[in-house]
């Protein structure tokens, strides 16, 4: 065997299961004394476990969150964890729900203020402390963010999105309940799912790809054939199952391998338009893996980026399937799926050039297996549109 070094980065426990749900009070008991439970919009989940907690003495005050999450959201998440003397946090929803409890953890266990430690709009210090026990309970399979160590957030006075970022964010538990996710509606598991099958494909042929996240993103794809099964009867629990898992895979295979074009892109557009993330990852997916295809060939020919395209065809379509074969299965998938293209959310031709320019500089952009011209972004989003 050749020489290789990689660092892998997980949470501390990882629980996965049809009734895993079921796990959380009892840990949580171990924790302290009192939570702070953030929700999204439709608490439902949350509030079973207010219930469950209660039964083993453990206290919650709720923090619903609506639509992904602010500076501002944040902060007053860290202030009612503190005026209601939380010890630890549990979220209870999807990836902006995660990633606002991630954050808020994180600066209830240190000094300063957010701003102290964001990236691109703040000073970007580390952390110095690791974050107040966190608990990561993902309702949606998609982002990946229960087994991460960043958290994605919005700032509309500077109309960027910027990560908190540390590796004491980590989760100290992620359960992951495939049964939560058989309410989703068909939108939102369509436009999840595709932003798991982005955070399975982009790792796989990034430059900082390595053997463990190579099996994981092989692995995860295999699972993620199941999104139209999914998205077409929600309550094929085989089908959720399979993408929850496919969306565990996604996040470590982020975490530990980074990202490309999509992410690259998906960044300023959701800074700058009100914008789902999942939904900017699925309609972009199929031009951003045009591009690439095609840039390869012109300029890197011997890469091992096109043999991995051809792997990935072959684990989503069929044995004898190429990458050329790719990029229409992407298009009528997202065809399928009823994905809208990027001008639903306002992006029109005047911004190209701007969030093109933003893209390029973003960090995603630069695990991307080749580097991409301006005129191929442009190209790229003006199809996307």
């Amino acid at each position: 065997m050749t020489a290789m070094r990689f660092d892998i980065a997980t949470p501390r426990r990882i629980v996965f299961g049809a009734g895993a749900l079921r796990e959380v009070a009892p840990a949580a008991k171990a924790m302290g004394a009192r939570a702070l439970l953030v929700s999204g919009r439709t608490p439902r989940h949350a509030a079973r476990l207010v219930v469950e907690l209660h039964a083993v003495g453990v206290g919650a005050a709720h923090f619903p969150i609506d639509g992904e999450p602010t500076l501002e959201v944040v902060s007053a998440g860290v202030a009612a964890a503190k005026r209601d003397r939380c010890n630890f946090v549990i979220a209870c929803g999807g990836g902006s729900s995660i990633d606002a409890g991630k954050a808020i953890a994180a600066l209830m266990a240190n000094p300063g203020e957010l701003l102290d430690y964001l990236e691109v709009v703040g000073k970007g210090k580390a952390l110095p402390n690791p974050s107040a026990p966190f608990i990561a309970v993902p309702t949606t399979a998609g982002t990946g963010s229960e087994v991460t160590r960043n958290a994605v957030l919005a700032s509309p006075a500077h109309r960027v999105k910027a990560s908190l970022r540390s590796p004491h964010m980590l989760p100290t538990l992620a359960v992951v309940d495939p049964e939560l996710t058989l309410d989703l509606p068909a939108g939102v598991t369509a436009s999840t799912g595709l932003d798991a099958l982005t955070q399975l494909l982009e790792p796989l042929t990034s430059i900082r790809a390595n053997p463990m996240t190579d099996a994981w993103a092989r692995d995860g794809l295999r699972q993620a054939t199941a999104l139209r099964r999914a998205h077409d009867n929600g309550k094929d629990l085989e089908a959720r199952t399979s993408m929850a898992y496919a969306s565990v895979l996604g996040g470590l295979c982020l975490a530990n391998s980074g990202l490309g074009a999509v992410h690259g892109f998906a960044a300023p557009i959701g800074g700058m338009f009100l914008a789902p993330h999942g939904a900017v990852c699925a309609a972009l997916l199929p031009h951003c893996t045009a591009t690439n295809l095609a840039a390869l060939r012109a300029r890197q020919a011997d890469s091992p980026a096109l043999a991995r395209y051809d792997e990935a065809a072959r684990i989503l379509i069929g044995d004898q399937a190429k990458a050329d074969d790719l990029v229409p299965w992407l298009l009528a998938l997202t065809k399928d799926l009823r994905i809208p293209g990027l001008g639903s959310y306002g992006l029109s031709a005047a911004e190209v050039d701007d969030v093109c320019d933003k893209a390029a500089k973003a960090s995603s952009m630069k695990a991307n297996p080749i580097v991409l011209t301006p005129d191929e972004l442009r190209a790229t989003l003006a199809a996307a549109l």
